[in-house]
């Protein structure tokens, strides 16, 4: 019944199986793709003919992970998987952007791409094995797939290269010293394709090693895929790529020269008027046969790309006019929203973005339900782009892929300099408001989130910026590589290579390449060129810290204390009794976790004052010899008993009251009389005490004179 085809082979401490022909066999390709006991499934299917006039290629790409891979329930009230997380969209993306460009060119039918995770094994990563299960499920489904593809995972621990580190490794880096880098490379036999990293200041040696390294370990894996598709691959699919030469040729004659004048202008909004002008132009001289050719978008493109292009690398001249190692002009600036706990505005030619700060408590954080467990983030950036940054008119809704994509370029970016929870125990939000956008909006984010943490007095280790690097890449091998890219120069340029770093090293680094041939030449060449423009950045950025750095008074203070672990149930009480009282008291907040470590948060230096000192008499031991202030709360005939130490109460005898006889301890004292007492000890029985004769009961200091003279007697 089953025709199976099972390939495996040992990668790294793991066993890697690939197996199709069991399941889902009505897909065009399936596999599933084991590594130890984490297994996903990819189904690919694709349509046989491309929608009429569609003028782009429609792939989709789905990953979904199933709770009951980790042997969890979801959670929530419907208690079922909804909307996509945040780890599933991003992968999705991870997957997406190496297998794209190496689809044949000119084929625009609908491709549909699933990965759902079946088992997790909470020590390998799913991500990096759906990638393969992607790729191989490509590959066998007789789509005009130019792959297969492979991925890794790479990790960097005292100056070796770790492949596929465990989840357990990569989580939490920023509070894990050893450990310096999450690093995932895709890529072809010959190039690597697509990088995505978190770092924490590398140099650029250092990563151009990490992506070589995951180059070399992936090339054993594509052979098992290789070997899979000799067994169990379909035919492939019967489609010649478009040849509309001859399209292109009237195309060019007719708008070459409205092409290149439009893009010498250097305004945007003026250049993407221009452009379509030209677009119209070119249309309005061509005949009914050739304006309903499903090439004519595609010839019209390619025109764009060679004017674009050939200008860049033979002139060196681009669009807006700069030399290919030049930045646009910068405007920071911080401190801009009165109420805020921090703000910037960071401008670099036609990209801005208005970045806000926001510190909260430890009721702030954001809690995360994932599949290898549940835990707690204290960091958090959102970003948005609305459609007016771009002069368009568009549908606003919830965050899409981009945003939450660039999101997390940006987050990733930022991770690396920013202060221990211990040194700074605050949560952190960051909202990057894209204003303008011409380019590399994501590293706008980065910046301007550097500027806004500081602003809100965020004691970060050091600045951080971003800059976006293309490339221009010929079939003569010739290529240019662009500082500070543009909108138009990265979709038709042949790199997206983003770099974010302080002057120390690189934090995040972020590569899409859309052709094969990116020798590791090009790629150091990049890394040195982004190294400058990040320099300069830095430069312009220190401009608008001058008056950044004080903590906002709009922010919460926050204060820590440490109480010993067997002493948390004291401060919580019966049903939280204790730590309920101690916030409607003293109007702080107060959040304690396992380890003992308290903190207590208001805009009231006095509220944490009153909270902390709730605490502290509740968890403290009162000191032999310690002089304390206290209250009368019952009197007896042999003496007093007061309330000295939080709840503690001891007894003054009689003969401890004052340095005479007195006939009843009453003779002095009344009930709620507040009283100086020092603790002389505890009896045989436990019992605490206490003398108020040897404290001057004015000053509450020890009256040491009269107490010699009181024994002299």
């Amino acid at each position: 019944m089953f025709n199976v085809t099972t390939k495996t082979m040992q990668w790294g401490d793991e066993t890697l199986t690939l197996e199709t022909g069991k399941i889902a066999r009505q897909a065009d390709g399936t596999v599933i793709a084991t590594l130890g006991e984490t297994s996903v499934m990819a189904n690919v299917t694709f349509a046989k003919e491309p929608k009429p006039g569609q003028d782009f290629f429609p792939l989709t790409v789905h990953y979904q992970e199933k709770y009951y891979a980790a042997g969890k329930v979801p959670g929530g009230f419907f208690k079922r998987e909804a909307r996509p997380t945040e780890k599933e969209t991003l992968t999705a993306r991870l997957i997406d952007r190496p297998i794209r460009p190496l689809f044949v060119p000119g084929f625009k039918n609908e491709v549909l791409v699933m990965c759902t995770v079946l088992s997790h094994d909470l020590v390998n990563d799913p991500d990096i094995v759906a990638m393969i299960a992607a790729s191989a499920a490509l590959t066998i489904s007789g789509a005009p797939f130019m792959g297969p593809i492979a991925g890794a995972r790479v990790g960097f621990v005292d100056g070796q290269y770790v492949l596929n580190p465990s989840v357990d490794d990569m989580q939490d880096l920023r509070n894990n010293p050893e450990q310096r880098l999450d690093l995932v490379v895709a890529g072809t036999k010959d190039a690597v394709m697509m990088v995505e990293s978190e770092a924490y200041e590398l140099t650029e040696a250092e990563m151009l090693g990490a992506v070589t390294f995951a180059h070399e370990q992936i090339q054993p894996v594509i052979d098992l895929i290789i070997s899979l598709a000799e067994d169990a691959a379909k035919e492939p699919f019967d489609f010649t790529p478009p040849n509309y030469s001859d399209l292109f040729e009237v195309v060019k004659a007719a708008g070459e020269d409205k092409m290149r004048a439009a893009y010498a202008i250097t305004n945007k909004q003026e250049r993407v008027a221009a452009v379509a002008a030209a677009k119209e132009g070119i249309k309005a001289g061509l005949s009914e046969e050739q304006l309903e050719d499903a090439n004519l978008g595609s010839a019209i493109k390619k025109l764009e790309s060679v004017v674009l292009r050939g200008s860049v690398v033979k002139e060196g001249k681009r669009i807006d006019g700069r030399a290919l190692d030049q930045v646009r002009p910068i405007v920071a600036e911080t401190g801009l929203l009165p109420r805020t706990h921090g703000s910037a505005l960071f401008t670099r030619g036609e990209t801005q973005g208005l970045v806000v700060t926001t510190l909260g408590t430890g009721d702030d954080e954001q809690f995360i339900d994932a599949l290898h467990g549940n835990f707690k983030s204290n960091f958090m950036l959102h970003y948005n782009f609305p459609p007016y940054s771009v002069g368009e008119v568009g549908r606003v809704g919830s965050p899409g892929r981009r945003e939450i994509g660039h999101g997390k370029l940006a987050w990733r970016a930022l991770q690396a300099v920013l202060p221990a929870a211990t040194d700074f125990p605050y949560t952190i939000r960051i909202v990057s408001e894209i204003t303008e956008s011409n380019g590399s909006s994501s590293m706008a984010s980065v910046c301007g989130g550097s500027l806004s943490m500081m602003d809100a007095g965020v004691p970060l280790k050091a600045a951080v910026a971003g800059v976006a690097m293309g490339l221009v890449l010929e079939d003569d091998g010739s290529y240019a590589v662009l500082t500070d890219i543009l909108g138009d120069e990265d979709h038709l340029g042949d790199m997206d290579f983003k770099v974010a770093g302080t002057e120390n090293g690189i934090t995040s680094l972020q590569m899409d390449i859309k052709v094969a041939g990116i020798t590791p030449e090009i790629m150091e060449k990049a890394l040195a060129q982004a190294k400058d423009g990040r320099m300069h950045i830095l430069g312009e950025m220190n401009k608008a810290l001058a008056g950044a750095g004080d903590f906002s008074v709009h922010a919460p203070r926050i204060e820590t204390m440490q109480i010993p672990t067997d002493k948390i149930r004291e401060v919580i009480g019966s049903g939280g009794k204790v730590i309920r009282e101690i916030v409607e008291v003293s109007g702080a907040k107060v959040d304690i976790n396992d380890d003992g470590v308290i903190k207590i948060a208001s805009p009231n230096g006095e509220a944490i004052k009153k909270a902390y000192d709730m605490i502290y008499s509740i968890v403290a031991e009162p000191e032999e010899g310690g002089i304390y202030k206290g209250k009368v709360v019952k009197i007896v005939d042999f003496g007093a008993f007061v309330n000295f130490f939080g709840k503690r109460d001891g007894l003054v005898h009689v003969s401890q009251i004052e340095n005479r006889r007195l006939n009843h301890p009453s003779d002095v004292l009344k009930e709620g009389q507040e009283v100086w007492v020092k603790l002389l000890g505890f009896d045989d029985r436990g019992k605490v005490r206490l003398s108020m004769k040897v404290v001057d009961q004015e000053t509450g200091e020890e009256a040491q004179k009269e107490e010699k003279e009181g024994d002299a007697e």
